[in-house]
């Protein structure tokens, strides 16, 4: 995927190829204008945003009522329940419209020619999910370093180490339809790569940094000993796999972890 020009507009799709992006927000309206900004200036121009507020507080959500107005393209949906970005991250599935469904949080933002080049990726080799490459950055946008992956993956990679950062990931629901992300606090994204997985997908990840991801000081995923745990629960209650083959995955996820060092 070398030389890959990440503001080209040059892209052969259909106009029906409709891309749902849906973000989960909490009570974080100060990052949020740059994900969305983010999203404005897309080269790839068919696009839902649905944005799920998980029951912000009410002087929060009359902002962000009054926020997506400066934007085209926004569907807002608001929870009455704080439930977690998982469950957010569910509701704007069902409500998604488009054949592609990507996944943007909203401290997070894409490059400008992000959706463009997966989706034509997608098209051109049947992928049914697709990754990439990420910026990693500190709360005050300063970029760290880059996430790089691993590519393809599979079910059996997957529980090793998740090289899928969400904010990267786009699927097609043209295959296996609309699949959801187990209810649980943490990790339930890679519960959904997983599952993709077990149904036969076709994984893929294109090795240039397509977004950038903001670090969280207190934030779950700052959180390595609650990462870990979510990690065990994932392999003993989401995936019900043995003692020993949750011993052999954890392994592995250690020592990627700690080559990971952020």
């Amino acid at each position: 995927m070398k030389g890959i020009d990440l503001n080209s507009s040059q892209v052969n799709v259909k106009v029906e190829d409709l891309v749902s992006i849906i973000t989960p927000h909490y009570n974080n309206l100060t990052v949020l204008r740059d994900a969305l900004d983010s999203v404005q200036n897309q080269t790839y121009s068919n696009y839902e945003h649905i944005i799920v507020d998980d029951d912000s507080l009410l002087e929060v959500k009359a902002e962000l009522q009054k926020l997506i107005g400066n934007y085209p393209n926004i569907k807002l949906i608001f929870l009455d329940e704080n439930r977690g970005a998982g469950h957010a991250r569910n509701i704007g599935i069902t409500a998604a419209q488009g054949r592609f469904i990507a996944f943007l949080d909203c401290d997070d933002m894409w490059e400008p020619a992000k959706l463009q080049i997966q989706i034509e990726y997608m098209i051109k080799n049947s992928v049914d999910l697709c990754y990439s490459e990420y910026h990693v950055m500190n709360s005050d946008g300063v970029v760290l370093n880059i996430r790089k992956i691993k590519s393809p993956l599979t079910y059996p990679g997957l529980l090793k180490t998740n090289s899928i950062g969400c904010l990267t990931a786009v699927y097609d629901t043209t295959r296996f339809g609309k699949v959801f992300m187990p209810t649980m606090r943490k990790r339930q994204d890679l519960g959904l790569w997983l599952k993709l997985a077990k149904l036969g997908a076709k994984i893929e990840g294109i090795h240039i940094p397509l977004a950038r991801y903001r670090l969280a000081e207190h934030s779950l995923s700052s959180n390595k000993a609650s990462a870990a745990l979510f990690q065990w629960k994932l392999y003993r209650e989401n995936e019900q796999l043995g003692i020993m083959k949750s011993l052999y995955y954890f392994g592995h996820y250690v020592f990627f972890a700690l080559l990971k060092r952020v």
